[in-house]
């Protein structure tokens, strides 16, 4: 009996195969109390276990040094030193230690009951690339668990039809048709088991569109449905599966006719993304002679090289939070922040990087003094450049680091959420500090272009004090959007609100671009509306000549521009800005 299910869409395309069902990764638990007396026999069971799971960890990547890039995407790497960092969490290490010390729980149960403390804490998280992270925390702790119980790897049920384990899989050579996994959820560790060609989609029931599971989805350029809730247990073993990477569904066993429909379109999107490669190469200019540029946003040093394979002419986003993620107040020093953004610069061999400053707030804290404050909306609290202001020992760090990569390529430092011209003055005074010190240490650096995020309507409706000190203003429509209509974009209850075609916001975004053109200054939009080529002629037409997206989409962004007239577009384009309801007259 064919049936869909709906998740979140994360990289495009359909596949179409036999499912794989993931054994469950997860694994029952005692729940008793222990005499005072066995208080350090548990805390070295637990100790035990994070041990071992260090070590599995350094043999994987151990493991990736052997494998070629098609085999082990870049993102697992970053991923597997993620969980490295979890595990060295002083907030697990000692929120466990106090389960059992003072309430006597067996090792098991603290170990779960502080899994569940800080689950909570990252629920709470306003940034959902953040908030996905709660997976790899479930994930460490799994693997502890399973250490201390002397099973270090998934049980499978003993039928000889039972859902196949990873052991299983890289056993079977008689693999000879497509297939898609189905899981729960996947580790990196798991991943990094599987060869790139041996599925051709996967699906599991949890993640966002940040989780492990999109990037390395993306990464290897594979149809992926995540968020899909209770597929895993809805799917049988060897069913017939169609994963549709554009719309978010999994169809399972699909009868002919939608069978022969989706080969046709899964055969019409091969044919496409082949066109699409043709134009790595081609310059983006408009039928009427309009230079566009399309840059990429990257979340890691080593996105470059996606960067550069899908024609990017620069980074117009680098998320530097990520390399402050899930450090737990031991944040980066300026020696490892340099490396990593050297390492993007040098990536991009000689194109321009854009790297913003970390995008942290008062629902990701990075130190205990912080963590246990009550922050009631943390959307509109201490966060991205509040944070750092508040801090400037970290943010003078991170500017050193900038400064100095600056040195070896084209570097453009970004400011996001600047609201106030004290803010503004601050943040320059300690970017002028921050030169001061590399003087004073006699440590080479290089000259970087400023630019402010425009993501507060403040901001946008303030757009002069703005260009008075700035070389470049980027548009983040994320927030933008957030904050224009009021809206908690992570709140699921009030998601159907969010719309990039509302007139106000509509009229935020055109404004900000005319005022930039008015003073001679360069604008971009780094949000989701960069890439979203529905969105791309009205962009065009507005006057917006910068788009800065993820690697995946700037081929088909460049599709679309190059198809578009602008001398066109213009008049369109406002027609679009004046209707009350921007969408309809769109779709017009």
């Amino acid at each position: 009996m064919t049936f869909s299910v709906h998740g979140l869409a994360v990289a495009r395309g359909v596949a179409i195969g036999r499912a794989v069902l993931m054994a469950s990764s997860r694994v029952d638990v005692a729940h008793y109390f222990i005499e005072p007396a066995q208080i350090e026999s548990e805390i070295e069971r637990i100790r035990a276990g994070r041990n071992a799971v260090v070590d599995e960890i350094h043999r994987l990547q151990q493991t990736i040094l052997q494998m070629g890039p098609k085999e082990a995407p870049h993102e697992l790497t970053a991923l597997l030193d993620v969980h490295l960092m979890l595990l060295q969490d002083e907030d697990l290490i000692t929120g466990v230690k106090h389960w059992v010390a003072e309430r006597l729980y067996n090792a098991e149960w603290a170990l779960t009951t502080q899994l569940d403390v800080l689950a909570r804490q990252f629920d709470e998280m306003e940034d959902e690339y953040l908030r996905g992270r709660k997976a790899d925390l479930e994930q460490v702790a799994d693997r502890i668990l399973r250490y201390m119980q002397g099973v270090a790897s998934p049980v499978a049920p003993p039928a000889s039809n039972r859902r196949k384990t990873q052991q299983d899989l890289l056993l079977d050579d008689s693999i000879d048709v497509p297939l898609v996994m189905i899981a729960h959820d996947l580790s990196p560790a798991d991943m990094l088991q599987f060869k790139q060609s041996v599925f051709a989609g996967f699906v599991t029931d949890v993640g966002g569109r940040n989780s492990h599971t999109a990037i390395v989805a993306r990464s290897m350029d594979i149809p992926a449905v995540v968020g899909a809730r209770s597929a895993s247990q809805l799917v049988r073993q060897d069913d017939w599966v169609i994963i549709d990477g554009d719309a978010g569904v999994m169809i399972v066993d699909p009868s002919p006719i939608i069978l022969a429909e989706y080969g046709f379109k899964q055969r019409q999107g091969e044919l496409e993304r082949g066109r699409l490669s043709r134009l790595r190469h081609t310059p983006a200019i408009t039928m009427d002679g309009q230079k566009i540029e399309l840059l990429a946003n990257i979340e890691l040093p080593d996105d470059a090289a996606a960067a550069l394979k899908a024609g990017a002419v620069g980074v117009g986003l680098f998320r530097s939070e990520f390399l402050f993620m899930g450090r737990r107040g031991k944040l980066p020093d300026e020696e490892e922040q340099y490396q990593a953004y050297k390492r993007a610069v040098e990536g991009m061999e000689g194109l321009p990087v854009t790297i913003r400053t970390v995008d942290v707030g008062a629902d990701k804290p990075l130190d205990d003094t912080k963590r246990d404050e009550a922050h009631l909306n943390p959307a509109l609290g201490l966060r991205a450049i509040r944070w750092s202001l508040a801090d400037p020992a970290m943010f003078l760090t991170q500017l050193r680091a900038i400064l100095r990569a600056a040195a070896h390529g084209q570097v453009n430092l970004l400011i996001p959420m600047l609201a106030h011209a004290s803010e503004i003055r601050h943040t320059l005074s300690l970017i002028d500090f921050a030169r001061a010190e590399l003087d004073n240490r006699g440590v080479v650096y290089g000259p970087v272009k400023l630019g402010a995020m425009i993501e507060i309507p403040a901001a946008a409706l303030t757009l002069k004090i703005f260009l008075k000190y700035f070389d470049f203003l980027s548009v983040g429509t994320n927030d933008l959007i957030q904050y224009t209509l009021a809206i908690d974009r992570a709140d699921e209850s009030v998601a159907h609100l969010y719309d990039p075609l509302h007139p106000a916001v509509l009229r935020l975004v055109a404004d900000t671009i005319a005022e930039c053109h008015a003073q001679g200054k360069s604008v971009s939009v780094c949000g989701e509306m960069a890439g979203d080529i529905t969105l791309t002629r009205l962009l065009l037409g507005m006057g917006l000549r910068s788009f800065s997206m993820h690697p995946a989409q700037i081929l088909a962004v460049k599709q679309e521009v190059l198809r578009s007239d602008v001398s066109r577009l213009t008049p369109w384009a406002r027609k679009v800005l004046e209707s009350e309801d921007p969408a309809a007259t769109l779709a017009a």
